[in-house]
């Protein structure tokens, strides 16, 4: 008989891989047990057209930034044929970038987060992260698949435009729930997911589907890549956190098992 500390251990490593673990319970007698199968995950998938920029097997043509203001934890690690990364130190995220810059480019992920985890999508990024991100905040009051203009001045949160200035606070917050339900009706829960984000032109416009639903489309007034870039590196995040900036829970994972491309003209 496997014993409880060994049980555990095994739990938490297949959970870090994006497995789920059930532990057997018997049911007292007089209690029914309604067991919910969800669908069967049909596995990842690589779009026609897209080229794949991690293999699988290691983080070839990858490289974690030195000089990015969330972290620089190197704890992006390649775990059954996953990438998961979890914050280390505590507090401490970090980005992990492409070696290889884009500039009209589609990227394609498929994603399985911990609830209260934030991450990112980095398009046209320098090396320490400026970069125009699409926001991947799974968390509470968080928004997925808005764009953000990471450490980039004048760029409007497509996800979080300013609201009327006539507006009560209670009407403040219905328009945020009626954002927020647009990506929440397409984002499957405990489930993975596909993101895709198309990003082009000198003066970008960049567009977010998520599931194949399209949940943003946004173009800039100018070009507000960091030093007026027209390309740069794709990447993904692990915001920092602390007590006043709350973004990550205790042991949560973010996991990718597919990172693929299309460049476009």
């Amino acid at each position: 008989m496997l014993s409880r500390f060994t049980t555990l251990t095994n739990a938490t490593t297949l959970a870090a891989a994006g497995l789920c673990v059930a532990a057997a319970q018997t049911p007292a007698p007089d209690t029914q047990s309604v067991w919910q199968v969800p669908p069967a995950d049909p596995g990842p998938k690589i779009p026609e057209g897209f080229t794949p920029i991690f293999n699988g097997k290691d983080l070839t043509g990858w490289h974690v930034s030195k000089t990015n203001h969330h972290g620089t934890t190197p704890d992006y690690r390649v775990l059954h044929g996953l990438i998961v990364g979890t914050q280390n130190p505590q507090g401490k995220g970090g980005i992990l970038l492409t070696d290889k810059r884009y500039k009209n480019v589609e990227v394609y992920i498929e994603v399985k987060p911990d609830w209260g985890c934030d991450s990112g999508l980095f398009l046209r990024s320098s090396e320490a992260g400026e970069a125009y991100q699409v926001t991947l905040d799974y968390l509470p009051g968080g928004g997925m698949g808005g764009i953000y203009g990471e450490r980039l001045k004048g760029v409007t949160n497509a996800n979080a435009p300013p609201p009327a200035a006539d507006l009560t606070p209670e009407q403040r917050a219905e328009q945020a729930r009626a954002r927020a339900s647009v990506w929440q009706k397409a984002w499957k829960r405990e489930a993975w997911n596909a993101v895709r984000a198309r990003i082009e032109g000198e003066v970008p416009q960049i567009k977010v589907w998520i599931n194949d639903q399209l949940v943003t489309d946004f173009k800039d007034t100018a070009n507000h890549a960091a030093n007026g870039a027209a390309d740069g590196m794709i990447a993904i995040q692990m915001h920092f956190s602390d007590p006043k900036t709350p973004r990550w829970v205790d042991g949560g994972f973010w996991r990718w098992r597919v990172i693929a491309v299309k460049e476009l003209p």
